[in-house]
């Protein structure tokens, strides 16, 4: 009878034990594994989402806007059809990019990451008239990151929280303004490309 109620505990605790294991190594794990994407993702909007973005550099400041077809319009400095592709490179950044580590840093120190006045400023309105921020700095010492300020407030504490985000956006946000835009070839209806008149023929020789 002892034997047997021995043996019924450790059968218990071998349940017990492997209940644990299923839910706080299995199971914990995949919520602590998507906590962690969580935490790493920049921002949490679609491409779809957004309606307008503003690009201001040190060289330039850039206005966009999605047309009711869903095309890209350039707005500022001038109003043509954007470049999609120069766009989209951007936005899937913003959607898609994680931050590699999240560091703490006093207010008084930004300039030391160059985010006391950003290398680029990067907002975006949403289509339920949200708007994010994304100022970028310097790149760190690897120069495969920039220090990065999401959506910049104030924090009652005096620091700021600084990500590390992928150096690409470097590239997608300097940018020659013709990058920027398409070239509209089609002739305006309204004032159509004159045409060249074709050179009568010569009359025969009598």
């Amino acid at each position: 009878m002892k034997l047997q109620r021995t043996t019924l505990i450790l059968l218990l605790l071998a349940l017990g034990l492997g209940g644990f294991v299923y839910f706080y190594e299995i199971r914990g794990a995949t919520q602590r594994q998507e906590a962690e994407v969580r935490e790493q993702q920049i921002f949490a909007f679609t491409q779809e989402q957004v309606q307008t973005l503003n690009i201001q550099t040190q060289g330039q400041t850039l206005g966009f806007e999605r047309n009711q077809n869903g095309q890209w319009v350039m707005t500022s400095p001038e109003k043509t059809p954007a470049s999609n592709a120069s766009i989209s490179y951007l936005l899937d950044l913003l959607v898609q990019g994680r931050s590699d580590r999240t560091i703490q840093v006093p207010t008084n120190q930004l300039a030391d990451y160059g985010l006391a006045d950003p290398q680029a400023t990067v907002i975006v309105t949403l289509n339920n008239q949200q708007t994010h921020q994304l100022n970028l700095g310097n790149a760190d010492f690897s120069g495969n990151s920039l220090y990065a300020q999401a959506d910049p407030g104030n924090n009652p504490s005096g620091n700021v929280d600084l990500l590390l985000v992928s150096a690409d956006f470097q590239n997608a946000v300097n940018r020659d303004l013709a990058e920027w835009r398409i070239e509209n070839d089609t002739p305006d209806a309204d004032n159509p490309t004159p045409q060249t008149p074709t050179p009568a023929s010569p009359s025969p020789s009598p």
